[in-house]
């Protein structure tokens, strides 16, 4: 089963909110990669908020995007805090 991008969300601090068409919920860091001359232009807040879904992994306007098996295999699993 091929594993793609379903929805994201702009988070602080350069991370992605990626939800999976498993359905898992993943945070990915983008903060390794923003050196990486296409990613530079992420580094405006307000560029990096524009994220979005397209051709199953995320993209941003400039084009930039990310294969989605390495977005699956590098985020980390979102773990949800309980309240008691």
């Amino acid at each position: 089963m091929l594993i793609r991008v379903k929805n994201v969300n702009a988070l602080d601090n350069y991370e992605l909110e990626i939800e999976f068409t498993n359905d898992e919920i993943k945070i990915f860091d983008m903060k390794p990669y923003l050196n990486l001359p296409i990613f530079q232009d992420l580094k405006d807040p307000k560029i990096f908020a524009k994220v979005r879904v397209a051709f199953n992994t995320v993209q941003w306007e400039n084009g930039a995007d990310f294969d989605p098996d390495s977005l699956y295999s590098l985020s980390k699993e979102l773990v949800k805090e309980t309240l008691e």
